[in-house]
């Protein structure tokens, strides 16, 4: 069969811990709720410096500086654990501050509706010229700042929202419509948000695999964002915003909205569109959820912790045609949670995992690594949610000892052999299964691993229009090497007069059958 491949791949983290204090769903729930709570006083004394994020254990891995194995090394919880030596620039993508962030949000900003104060982005320019992915052609993007006079009027008569570090005015976020609900300041801050990670992810990814732009044919963007007007609430379309602000100027694109799960939607609609023929090169981007930032954080405060969620994530995945050389995404071992599966663990299980295993031939200890939803508990469980991988392990092996594959005593050990801690962001469609995709890359290409699964799973019913449940899977595999063209020549001519004369005896048959 003609398989898609994994030519790249490209994840990025923005620290932005000024976002939650002025910025956040948080922190205005929170003033909504008691505007003097405890929780607010302490926020500004919890939050990390940008020293502190890059060290954090779990951005390390997330950007492939170190192993996810390494993560079961270290007791929790990791965040008093600083990794020596950190840089902030890792194998498959990187950290980036806060300062330098707010230039790409501009960089970004088509409208002209993020307005910056000139000292401000003077600085901010500085700090992006020693950065190797900006340019003079990325940094003109960066227009001349404002006033501060003309910044503090949109605030305080035009309805902007202000744009604070460490307390102080540098900039606002105009509004993007006079009336419209879905146009305020705030929603468009999130969606710029989303649009400006995606971009930064997909740099990082062309950059780091030596790819231009324009070889990208189709787009297709999977975060949880709606970009829309009143009378389109989410109509999109942020694939082709990234594919515009990117460069990829040969590219169409759409956007794919499943919860949690639409990264792993993304990622085999993607790579049936190149099987097919349709296009050559797809890539799949989320960028990150700026709405998911401290979403934990009461919890984490209570007990004496800094606000882990102070970063937005973003993930990008370029998928081609068979190069003989990069893993191969196997549609047809792909999995899926159908509206009769149930939502009964074993149910879901079986449909993403044994069910499409069962379609090769092949045992669950034939997949040498499951990345579920890889929540970094270090966040859920002081939070109150356990640990999210852990449990779906002891599910996956549950399943297996019911179906003779797997030894009882085996359960408990099943996820330190197969699987891992979770390290990935607490942004909705970030964890499940996605960060793992980079370090499988790497370990299928070194001949580390043979077979790896992908599996996202969502939570529809978050919509209030479904109780459903949902998820899907893949699996990638090893390169054999043998492109099909190949596999096609390595007929004989005395093979293909064999295969001739059956066909013509197969003919020659149904046309005796017609005529009697």
């Amino acid at each position: 069969m003609k398989y898609a491949v994994i030519r790249g791949e490209g994840y990025t983290l923005a620290h932005v811990p000024d976002f939650i204090q002025s910025n956040s769903v948080f922190s205005s729930l929170e003033k909504k709720i008691d505007d003097k709570s405890e929780t607010l006083k302490n926020l500004s004394k919890s939050l990390r410096s940008f020293e502190e994020a890059v060290q954090y254990l779990p951005h390390q891995v997330y950007i492939g500086e170190i192993n996810p194995e390494t993560l079961r090394h270290y007791d929790l919880p990791w965040y008093n654990k600083p990794v020596k030596n950190a840089d902030r620039f890792g194998v498959h993508g990187e950290i980036m501050s806060q300062d330098e962030f707010i230039g790409v949000l501009k960089i970004a900003d088509i409208f002209d509706l993020i307005k910056l104060e000139k000292e401000y982005v003077s600085h901010i320019k500085k700090q992006l010229t020693k950065h190797p992915l900006f340019n003079e052609m990325k940094l003109k993007r960066l227009k001349e700042g404002d006033s501060l006079e003309n910044i503090q009027m949109h605030i305080e008569k035009m309805q902007a929202m202000p744009l604070e570090i460490g307390g102080e005015v540098v900039g606002c976020v105009k509004r993007a419509h006079e009336f419209d609900p879905n146009l305020t300041a705030e929603i468009f801050f999130e969606n710029i948000i989303t649009k400006a990670s995606g971009m930064l992810t997909a740099w990082n990814l062309l950059d780091r695999n030596q790819i231009e732009a324009s070889e990208i044919d189709y787009v297709i963007e999977c975060s949880e964002s709606a970009a829309g007007d009143v009378y389109q609430r989410g109509g999109g379309n942020f694939a082709k915003a990234i594919a515009e602000g990117i460069g990829a100027v040969n590219a169409s694109g759409s956007d794919t909205r499943a919860f949690c799960a639409a990264p792993v939607h993304a990622i085999i609609e993607a790579s049936a569109l190149v099987q097919s023929g349709v296009y050559r090169n797809v890539l799949v981007v989320a960028g990150g959820a700026s709405a998911k930032l401290a979403m934990n954080a009461r919890e984490h405060l209570k007990n004496g912790m800094p606000v882990l969620e102070d970063v937005v994530a973003g993930f990008a995945v370029l998928i081609g045609e068979n190069d003989g050389i990069n893993p191969i995404i196997r549609s047809d071992l792909a999995g899926k949670h159908t509206v009769s599966t149930g939502s009964s663990p074993q149910a879901v299980i079986t449909s993403l995992i044994t069910t499409p295993l069962e379609k090769g031939g092949l045992k669950l200890k034939d997949i040498d690594r499951y990345a579920v939803e890889m929540q970094n508990p270090d966040i859920t469980r002081p939070a109150g949610a356990g640990d999210v991988p852990e449990a779906n392990y002891k599910m996956i092996a549950s399943l297996g000892v019911k179906r003779g594959e797997i030894d009882p005593k085996e359960v408990l050990t099943f996820g330190e052999k197969f699987g891992f801690l979770g390290w990935a962001p607490t942004q909705g469609h970030i964890p499940s299964g996605i960060p793992y995709i980079g370090h499988a890359r790497s370990a299928i290409l070194n001949s580390e691993m043979t077979r790896v699964m992908i599996i996202g799973k969502g939570s529809l019913f978050l919509a209030r229009l479904t109780n459903q449940f949902d998820g899907v899977s893949f699996v990638l595999e090893k390169n054999s090497g043998v492109l099909e063209d190949e596999e096609e020549k390595k007929l004989s001519e005395e093979d293909m007069r064999l295969i001739m004369a059956k066909m013509m005896r197969k003919f020659a048959e149904e046309l005796l059958e017609e005529t009697d």
